[in-house]
């Protein structure tokens, strides 16, 4: 443990166990930063031989020698099984034997009681049924420390010193065995006997059966014969029944195609009625809704007009009683309030804007405005004396000049 981060990394058959700060238990990892007030381990998870001869006795009393070889290791694919084994490994106080004392002490136990279970014949004869029962109840107890068989093997069951059980089973058998070859050997020659003596036999048979052989092939060929008939007219009702099938599903194939078709074109059609007939309605609507528009705007309107006019009446009315119901002083009133002769006023000075009028004052013959001498011939003169200041004011003002037979204006 150092104040110092460093790295660490294990082996391609190793694994880091860390403990210390900020891990609650343990960790495990094939390589990691190791931080100030952490510490750790590297264990091997490489699977291990453990070799046993495991006395034990069957439910007779009698013992016997299991020898076993056994192929142990961390379960490497499970990590719940890494850290029990972790655990069981890294403990300083425990030397290499620990490990193989405790797989030993489960494997001698599990041998035992099952075997106090069978009888020397049923493990003598279920051998392979024994060592599989062996293995599954020692899988079941390495279980808890994150172990795996890897492999086990099993030799042959040795009898223990004093107790040849076994062997005396073993010549037994060869003793079964040797018997069973002398009988073997009698009914062989007894055999020889009997097939001596059936040799005639034979060859009358062998005729006989030559003769219902033939007899056999004759109706063998007959029957070929037929079937190869009856194949031939299999396989042409076959096709043309296939033929017809084919043409018939053709035709049943273009008769839907064509439905298809129609059933799309009228799904079309109906589609573009359906959608005429909302175009019209949307249209009608939109009509409708314009006229509803135009109706309720007009009635609006209309119901305004009445409402000043009404107003208005109101307002004439109290306006004739305030007045004495002299009508030339309401009509001045209103025309004066309404702004009605500023407006008159506005208008005229308008209309003459810009016109610079010239003002011409026509007095009588002598110039005093007053009748003198002359009569008639007077007031002829005077019109004509008028007549040329009106002509330059007319000129002046439209640029228009008076036929050739009344004068002609002279330009200053």
């Amino acid at each position: 443990m150092g104040i110092v981060p460093w790295y660490r990394v294990a082996t391609a058959n190793e694994y880091l166990v860390i403990t210390g700060a900020w891990i609650s238990d343990i960790k495990i990892a094939k390589k990691a930063w190791i931080l100030p007030g952490q510490s750790s381990e590297k264990f091997d998870i490489s699977p291990v031989n453990y070799t046993f001869e495991v006395q034990a006795m069957s439910a007779e009393k009698l013992p016997f020698i299991l020898p076993a070889v056994f192929t142990i290791g961390p379960r490497v694919e499970d990590i719940a099984s890494l850290h029990k084994y972790a655990k069981l490994t890294i403990c300083k106080d425990k030397d290499e034997s620990h490990m193989q004392e405790l797989v030993k002490g489960i494997i001698e136990g599990e041998t035992r009681v099952l075997a106090a279970s069978m009888t020397m014949d049923e493990i003598f004869r279920g051998t392979k049924e024994f060592k599989k029962e062996v293995f599954d109840k020692v899988q079941l107890e390495l279980n808890q420390f994150g172990l795996l068989i890897y492999n086990a093997n099993v030799k042959q069951l040795v009898d223990v010193p004093g107790h040849e059980y076994f062997s005396y089973l073993g010549q037994k058998t060869q003793m079964e065995a040797a018997n069973q070859a002398k009988i073997d050997v009698s009914e062989a020659k007894m055999k020889a006997k009997w097939a001596q003596n059936s040799q005639m036999a034979e060859v009358e048979a062998v005729k006989a059966v030559a003769l219902r052989k033939a007899e056999l092939q004759k109706g063998v060929e007959i029957m070929n014969a037929l079937t190869q008939t009856e194949k031939l007219k299999a396989e042409f009702l076959t096709k043309a029944s296939v033929e017809y099938e084919t043409k018939v599903q053709e035709a049943n194939w273009e008769l839907y195609k064509k439905q298809k078709d129609a059933e799309a074109i009228l799904y079309q059609k109906e589609k573009e009625a359906q959608a005429q007939k909302a175009i019209a309605e949307a249209a009608f609507y939109a009509r409708q809704q314009v006229a509803d528009g135009e109706l309720y705007a007009k009635q609006k309107e209309a119901e305004g007009l009445v409402a000043i006019a009404q107003a208005q009446g109101v307002y004439i009315s109290k306006l004739m009683d305030a007045l004495g119901g002299n009508y030339a002083a309401v009509r001045d009133y209103l025309m004066i309030n309404g702004g009605m002769y500023q407006e008159l006023a506005k208008i005229n000075g308008e209309a003459i804007n810009g016109l610079q009028p010239k003002i011409s004052i026509w007095t009588g013959a002598n110039g005093s405005g007053e009748g003198g001498d002359g009569g008639a011939m007077k007031e002829i003169a005077g019109v004509y004396k008028m007549l040329a200041p009106t002509f330059d004011t007319v000129h002046e003002q439209t640029k228009m000049l008076p036929p050739s037979w009344l004068g002609k204006i002279v330009e200053s």
